[in-house]
C-alpha cells in the first residue's frame, strides 16, 4: 500500500543553499531573468544574497541590511538603482541578449 505524501509536510524548498558558486548563481540568474518578472528577480537576487551572506552584501551595495531585505522580498518592486548596487556587490551583472525570431514584443 502507497502512503499518502501531503504537500504540506513537505519541507519549504530554499535555493540558497545551492547557490555556492558563480556558475550556480549564473544559471539561476538567467533562467529568472527569461522569465521577465521584477518581482522575480528581486526575490532571487534575495536569496543570492542570503546565500552570501546579508549583512556583506548590504555593506557592499551601500545599503543597510534592512532595506536590502525590504528591497528584495518577493513582493516588491526595486528601483533599477538598487538592482544594479546589489549585482555589483555579488559580483554579477546583468547581460543583454538578442531574442530569438519571433519572440520580440509586437
Amino acid at each position: 500500500m502507497r502512503k499518502a505524501i501531503h504537500v504540506d509536510g513537505l519541507p519549504e524548498f530554499d535555493p540558497a543553499q545551492y547557490l555556492d558558486n558563480e556558475e550556480s548563481i549564473a544559471v539561476y540568474l538567467t533562467g529568472i531573468l527569461e522569465a521577465n518578472d521584477a518581482a522575480l528577480l528581486a526575490s532571487a537576487l534575495g536569496d543570492i544574497a542570503r546565500a552570501r551572506g546579508m549583512t556583506e552584501i548590504a555593506k557592499a551595495a551601500g545599503i543597510t541590511r534592512e532595506a536590502l531585505y525590504k528591497a528584495l522580498r518577493p513582493d516588491s518592486s526595486p528601483r533599477f538603482d538598487t538592482i544594479a548596487r546589489v549585482c555589483a556587490a555579488l559580483g554579477v551583472r546583468l547581460v543583454a541578449q538578442p531574442m530569438p525570431a519571433g519572440k520580440a514584443a509586437a
